[in-house]
C-alpha cells in the first residue's frame, strides 16, 4: 500500500471515530449556519483538525485544501490534500446515520490517492490511481449496464443553487421515466463509493465543491466508472457538476441532461 494512502486512512479513521463518538453526547454538538442552507458543527471542525494534524506530521510541506479551514499553503506545490471532514453534515445533525470522511491527494494536478470512511458502518473505501478501488480490502467493480433500463441512480438536490431547480427537476423526471428508481442519500462522497460498489448504477449532481467529490471520483473511476461534467468533458472538479456511471449509462444520462438542462448548468 502506498505510504500516503496509509496516512489518509489513519487520518480518516481518527476523524471518523471522533465523529461517531460525538453522537454519544449529542447535546454537546453545536450547529451554525455558515451559508445559505449550509450547516457546520463543532464536530466538523474538530474532525478536520485531526485530519490536518495527521497529514502535517507526516508531510509538513504539502498543501491542503479543507472545507472548513480553506487553503493551507506548503512548500511542496505539487502535492495537495483535499479534505471534507464530514460529508453529510445535515444528516449528522439530524441523527441520520449516513455521512463520511473524505480525503484525497492530488499530485501535479492528478488525483493519486483517495479514502472515504463511513464510521457508522465501519466501511473504508480506498483507491490508488492505476491500482483499483477497494471496500475494506475487497476489490470493487462498477455495474456495466447497457442503458438506464433497470438502473438505480443516485443524485443530490441543488439546495445551494435553487436557481437551477426547474431544470434539475426536468432532468430528474426524464431519467426517472427510464430508470428503475432514484436515491438521494445526502453524501456525495458515499454516492460515488456506492457506485463503485455496485449499490447504485449511476450518479449525477450539480453545484458541488472539490472536497465533496475528489476522493469519491477516483474511487469510482478506479472501479470502472466514467466521470464527466454535464457537457461530457472532464471539468467536473472545477464546475462542480458531475455524472458518473459505466460508459453506456453515462451516455444515456448525458443525453437527458443535454435535452432538459439549461445553458448555465452546462458551463
Amino acid at each position: 500500500m502506498h505510504p500516503m494512502l496509509n496516512i489518509a486512512i489513519r487520518a480518516a479513521r481518527q476523524a471518523g471515530n471522533h465523529i461517531a463518538k460525538s453522537l454519544e453526547t449529542a447535546d454537546k454538538i453545536e450547529t451554525i449556519q455558515k451559508g445559505n442552507n449550509d450547516l457546520v458543527t463543532n464536530i466538523d471542525k474538530e474532525a478536520e483538525t485531526l485530519i490536518i494534524d495527521t497529514i502535517r506530521k507526516a508531510y509538513p510541506d504539502h498543501c491542503i485544501v479543507a472545507e472548513e479551514s480553506g487553503t493551507i499553503e506548503g512548500k511542496d506545490k505539487e502535492c495537495q490534500w483535499i479534505i471534507d471532514p464530514l460529508d453529510g453534515t445535515s444528516n449528522f445533525v439530524k441523527g441520520l446515520p449516513h455521512f463520511s470522511v473524505s480525503i484525497a491527494l492530488r499530485m501535479r494536478g492528478r488525483t493519486e490517492i483517495a479514502c472515504v470512511y463511513d464510521p457508522m458502518r465501519n466501511e473504508l473505501f480506498t483507491a490508488q490511481r492505476g491500482a483499483g478501488a477497494q471496500l475494506n480490502s475487497q476489490r470493487l467493480r462498477v455495474p456495466q449496464l447497457k442503458n438506464l433500463d433497470g438502473a438505480v441512480l443516485a443524485t443530490g438536490f441543488p439546495f445551494k443553487q435553487k436557481q437551477h431547480s426547474e431544470s434539475y427537476i426536468k432532468i430528474l423526471g426524464a431519467m426517472f421515466v427510464e430508470c428503475a428508481d432514484i436515491r438521494r442519500t445526502g453524501s456525495a462522497a458515499l454516492d460515488l463509493c456506492y457506485l463503485a460498489a455496485g449499490r447504485v448504477d449511476g450518479y449525477f449532481e450539480l453545484g458541488l465543491k472539490p472536497w465533496d467529490i475528489a476522493a469519491g471520483e477516483l474511487i469510482a473511476r478506479e472501479a470502472g466508472a466514467i466521470c464527466t461534467d454535464f457537457s461530457g468533458g472532464t471539468n467536473h472538479l472545477i464546475s462542480g457538476n458531475i455524472v458518473a456511471a459505466s460508459p453506456k449509462v453515462v451516455r444515456s444520462m448525458l443525453t437527458k441532461i443535454r435535452d432538459n438542462g439549461n445553458e448555465a448548468m452546462m458551463k
